[in-house]
């Protein structure tokens, strides 16, 4: 993600995201994980104005507006969480400042204070791309939103992984996902957002959930085995993991069966603020 920070930064950003206005804090965006970075801004972002001797007072005033094509519903998923998050960790009573006293309770408090899952929040992204394609003789477009209708409710998260390593025998899937269910998942757990993408036959998703670092307050205690389980995690800050695979499954629409093969994409990253 390429971000020019020179000149005069620019402290907020006025962004419309398919007509839906959002008045963002530079800090509370650069806080977003890579991965949502780069969908919101694929061309990257400058963040900060030329400093010009001749420039009027009154255009000093006026902002720029960022037009983004992204869905308005699903950033504000994503910002809500954040947002939450940052509460939950360093507010008032937020778990940072109960965990401290634990931390220094430690035998070796340089070695915890190194750890940026001890000391910061942590966020587990989880965002799905899929892309569908119906096998049918009929014609009719309809049938590519009723399909679209209907892999919209299958909402599960590992279901579709699940179903590939039962048929490829993946072990590298399975661990995949006891690893993201160890660290905060749970298997039975459902996507956060999901949503159709205008005129693409194309559904995305994303799931956030707070790493489980294994540290608890009540009662004090940080459980070694979970810490060392949310570390593996830190592969994935600032550097979002892909993974794609075929699915085919099987419809039913207006008593006709239809095949439907689906491309899927996954990004897995760790985000830590």
């Amino acid at each position: 993600m390429n971000v020019d920070l020179s000149s005069q930064l620019v402290m907020k950003l006025n962004l419309d995201l398919r007509g839906e206005s959002f008045v963002v804090d530079r800090d509370q965006l650069m806080n977003l994980p890579e991965s949502i970075l780069l969908c919101l801004f694929p061309n990257g972002l400058v963040l900060s104005k030329p400093q010009l001797e001749d420039q009027q007072e009154e255009d000093e005033e006026e902002e720029d507006i960022y037009y983004v094509d992204f869905d308005p519903n699903c950033f504000k998923y994503v910002i809500d969480f954040f947002n939450y998050s940052k509460q939950e960790f360093y507010g008032l009573n937020g778990r940072i400042h109960q965990q401290q006293a634990l931390l220094q309770q430690q035998a070796q408090p340089e070695e915890f204070l190194n750890n940026p899952l001890l000391v910061k929040q942590s966020i587990i992204v989880l965002r799905e791309e899929l892309e569908y394609f119906v096998i049918s003789n009929n014609k009719d477009e309809n049938y590519k939103l009723l399909t679209a209708k209907e892999l919209l409710e299958n909402k599960k998260i590992f279901t579709a992984l699940q179903r590939n390593i039962n048929k490829e025998n993946n072990l590298a899937e399975q661990h995949l996902i006891d690893m993201l269910c160890m660290s905060g998942f749970d298997r039975q757990d459902e996507w956060g957002f999901r949503s159709l993408e205008p005129n693409r036959c194309c559904i995305t998703s994303i799931a956030l959930v707070l790493l489980n670092t294994g540290i608890s307050v009540n009662p004090p205690k940080i459980d070694q085995n979970q810490l060392l389980t949310a570390q593996k995690l830190l592969l994935f800050w600032r550097k979002p993991a892909r993974k794609c695979w075929w699915d085919g499954i099987e419809i039913e629409l207006n008593n006709q069966k239809l095949k439907v093969w689906s491309r899927r994409t996954w990004t897995l990253e760790t985000s830590i603020f």
